[in-house]
């Protein structure tokens, strides 16, 4: 009986994980962009992730939050990378409510982004993982392995998924999108040659699109290339002691089998 329960409860749970993952409008079209952080050896890119981050200042940072992420990670190995000093100077643009003096006050390193204003503007630190894209086969995630996480895939087309369509609802503009499946009331917000980068990247909607995908991805998951180290070397340790315990298993039963041989 316990065990036809959790047959029961297994396969529901697999039958929920294969459903569709674009959390989003029914019938949405992802793109498979192709990440550097992909793969079971990816790593990211420090020059994206700082594209993506003045992308995300300069464009996205006026509605949506990031209040998941201190602004002394930017300086991190494996992140963006900014030199302590302009770290700093960075985290100086933003001000935030500091609850000790019941004001607002310049924000300093240890700091967080300060949260979204607007009701309806999601913060964006956990957009990445929240928005699944690629689902695979029996919710295995054998998509996901092959074809990334899914969510950078999902916000980069949700970013350059708008057709132009237009539509009022009840005194409401919306806008059609590819990527979510339907009618979303967030206006396009990219453009061809919107920012200038310093490293002389074209800014073009898709470039930026996926720039700013990225460095949500590395607001998600700021230490997925350590994790991803940590697992090979599991991998590598665990497939040392497999050997390992093969050949103590054979030299302990040899003798045994031998005295079986000569009876």
């Amino acid at each position: 009986m316990m065990f036809k329960k959790i047959a029961i409860s297994a396969l529901a749970a697999l039958t929920i994980a294969s459903s569709p993952a674009l959390a989003a409008g029914s019938g949405g079209h992802v793109t498979d962009y192709d990440f550097s952080f992909e793969g079971p050896f990816g790593t990211y890119d420090r020059n994206q992730l700082q594209r993506g981050l003045q992308v995300f200042t300069e464009v996205c940072a006026a509605c949506h939050g990031l209040e998941h992420v201190a602004f002394r990670t930017l300086a991190d190995p494996n992140g963006p990378e900014l030199p302590e000093d302009q770290m700093r100077a960075y985290a100086e643009q933003f001000e935030i409510w500091d609850p000790a003096i019941m004001d607002y006050r310049t924000a300093a390193s240890p700091d967080h982004y300060p949260g979204s204003q607007f009701t309806g503007a999601p913060d964006l630190s956990l957009m990445a993982k929240a928005r699944v894209g690629f689902s695979g086969p029996y919710g295995l995630g054998i998509n996901q392995l092959i074809n990334g996480i899914g969510g950078p895939e999902y916000i980069a087309s949700f970013l350059t998924g708008f057709t132009g369509e237009e539509d009022v609802q009840a005194g409401t503009l919306f806008y059609e999108n590819e990527a979510f499946g339907g009618w979303v009331s967030m206006a396009p917000v990219l453009f061809d040659d919107m920012v200038e980068f310093a490293d002389g990247t074209p800014a073009t909607e898709e470039q930026v699109a996926k720039d700013v995908a990225a460095f949500l991805m590395w607001t998600a998951e700021p230490k997925l290339v350590e994790r991803k180290r940590a697992g090979f070397i599991g991998v590598l340790f665990l497939s040392v002691l497999t050997v390992l315990l093969y050949l103590a298993n054979k030299q302990l039963w040899a003798p045994i089998k031998r005295r079986a041989k000569e009876s």
